[in-house]
């Protein structure tokens, strides 16, 4: 009898150390939002609600809520630090500026490892030395540089397990989102629009590195399969050739999926938000450029595009459309919402493109007077697109506009979340404009293409950033939360009818997620431009975020960057949890 006990006991043993050497499947990426033990991708959930079924931290408990630990990064590499931390295996990875990541302990915040990617002279990152975070697949952790590469490491002891390059960084190519996993593939995108590169989708085999398939985002351009061994076949152009985009545009046409993507397992597609088309002057490229400022929905088995939605044909602002595709259910479907750059909201049918709803998220917008709900398609304000220069007497610059929101958007890189309790997004939303002009250009390999000048405006003296509960149903405003700098950290929401989030001037706050009343916050010594998370361990709800001031409005901001130029850098990992 004992014999066999034992040998059960062993066999138990044996199978726990075999599932933990399995390490991160498909199927735990699918469930992570139902999981509260671990954070396996960036969303808490690859559909991207950043929403956490847990409630020991709540409106009644939060004001209790202190730090645990925290860690800093060290060094003299600050500037913005806009990560979101993955939880797994009693680690935490954290990625940072400069392209460097950490595992940490999550109990005590001690350094386990450190990888730190030698960088060339001669990066061109657009915004900022920034990363918003890595992915987890079996035994790897994987994430992007600022060269343009993907690394994969071992999650226990940091050793680099495979190296693949996405693209030449001497071209302007460049990676700073998370990779998102989906149906067993790697999917990353690409960086610098802002140098007339052509945006796209990869997929990968998340164990070697390896293409899979290849779908460009400018239309004209040919997707690729890959064999095992690396042969390529052709999968169909991008749209039509020559259809959206006059003579060669297409050829440096833009559109970065600089931002990543989200998934979703009921649809079976990706969802990637696209960049700007270059250059910035759109007299130079009549027509809708596909598919800049869109969404793209691309089957991950296919590689096709099964739909997409522009939220800005021709654009002429700079108005990206890479903010991120969350989905959730609506009225018996399954749509998305997204908060796009342009300052409209929009709920999108997940399945198939159609348009169910667009309405503003913040106040002023002056490009365009709403979307019409049949066609989908703005409403344009004609005498508010920047001129053609060519048409000025002196041929160097076009007539000068003021147009709101501003490029920097009504919300930019920084997710927002949605509570399947509250059925409300939580949205930080900013009050800006810009004085903007066109300017003669040309595209010349590896250098900056704009076309246009620039100079960002505050609108009131009251406030520039708001934290908006808008009802995606409605339209509607449920509450906001006013604040001086503009917000450019993402969100965080819980059962525990909790918001949290991050400022400029430093603050971790929280607020009741039906009221928008702050209930706690903490000072974190830097400014907060990263999403928080939350997670289980042992019993115990921790809460996360990483603090360290920067990104583009410090670099961009014009009259806005003067505003806040007494905020420090910074680049620390703080964790909270509710003391014993």
């Amino acid at each position: 009898m004992r014999l066999h006990l034992l040998s059960l006991l062993v066999a138990a043993a044996c199978a726990s150390v075999g599932a933990q050497a399995a390490g991160v499947t498909d199927a735990m990426i699918d469930n992570d939002a139902k999981t509260p033990n671990d954070v396996l991708s960036w969303g808490i959930g690859s559909q991207g609600q950043r929403y956490s079924p847990l409630k020991q931290v709540n409106t009644s408990t939060v004001q209790k809520l202190v730090p645990a630990w925290a860690f800093s990064f060290g060094g003299e590499k600050q500037r913005g630090q806009q990560s979101q931390p993955l939880i797994h295996d009693g680690k935490m990875f954290v990625t940072a500026s400069y392209s460097r990541i950490y595992a940490l302990d999550v109990k005590t915040g001690a350094k386990l490892w450190k990888y730190e990617h030698r960088l060339p002279e001669g990066i061109m990152p657009c915004c900022d030395v920034i990363n918003r975070g890595a992915a987890l697949y079996d035994n790897l952790v994987i994430f992007g540089t600022l060269d343009a590469q993907l690394v994969a490491l071992d999650q226990k002891t940091g050793d680099v397990v495979w190296k693949e390059k996405i693209d030449d960084y001497a071209a302007g190519y460049s990676y700073t989102a998370a990779p998102l996993i989906a149906g067993g593939l790697l999917l990353t995108g690409v960086s610098g629009g802002e140098f007339g590169i052509v945006g796209r989708v990869e997929a990968r085999d998340p164990k070697t590195g390896k293409m899979v398939w290849i779908r460009p985002t400018v239309e004209g351009h040919m997707g690729y399969k890959f064999d095992k061994d690396g042969n390529k076949t052709e999968i169909g152009i991008s749209g039509t050739t020559g259809k959206t985009w006059p003579g060669d545009m297409w050829k440096s046409g833009g559109a970065a999926t600089w931002l990543g993507g989200t998934y979703d397992a009921k649809t079976g597609l990706a969802y990637f938000g696209t960049g700007n088309p270059g250059p910035w002057n759109s007299h130079l490229r009549p027509g809708d450029n596909l598919f800049s400022c869109a969404t793209v929905a691309i089957d991950v088995k296919t590689g096709q595009i099964k739909w997409h939605y522009q939220t800005t044909p021709h654009d002429g602002w700079d108005f990206d459309g890479v903010n991120e595709f969350v989905t959730f259910d609506m009225d018996g479907k399954r749509v998305g919402g997204k908060a796009d750059r342009n300052g409209f909201f929009y709920v999108i049918d997940a399945a198939n493109g159609k348009l169910e709803n667009a309405f503003p998220f913040v106040k002023k917008i002056t490009w365009a007077t709403g979307i019409d709900l049949k066609t989908g398609r703005p409403n344009y304000v004609p005498e508010n697109r920047p001129g053609d220069p060519t048409a000025g007497a002196d041929g160097k610059k076009g007539n000068s506009v003021f147009a709101a929101p501003s490029f920097l958007g009504g919300k930019n890189q920084m997710p927002m979340a949605y509570s399947p309790d509250t059925k409300l997004f939580y949205v930080p939303s900013n009050e800006w404009g810009m004085e903007i002009w066109n300017e003669p250009v040309t595209y010349k390999k590896g250098a900056a293409y704009l076309g246009a000048g620039f100079t960002i405006k505050t609108i009131n003296d009251e406030y520039i950033g708001a934290m908006r509960a808008i009802d995606p149903k409605t339209g509607k405003t449920v509450w906001e939360v006013k604040n001086n700098a503009p917000l450019w950290g993402g969100v965080l929401t819980t059962a525990g009818n909790l918001v949290f989030w991050g400022t400029p001037e430093g603050f971790l706050k929280a607020a009741d997620a039906k009221t928008g009343k702050v209930v706690w916050e903490f000072q974190t010594g830097s400014g907060v431009v990263a999403p928080p998370v939350t997670w289980q361990q042992d019993g115990e709800q921790y809460v996360s975020v990483v603090s360290g001031w920067g990104g583009a409005v410090p670099l961009w901001g014009g009259d806005v960057a003067k505003k806040v130029n007494f905020l420090e850098q910074g680049g620390t990992v703080w964790v909270f949890k509710l003391p014993k």
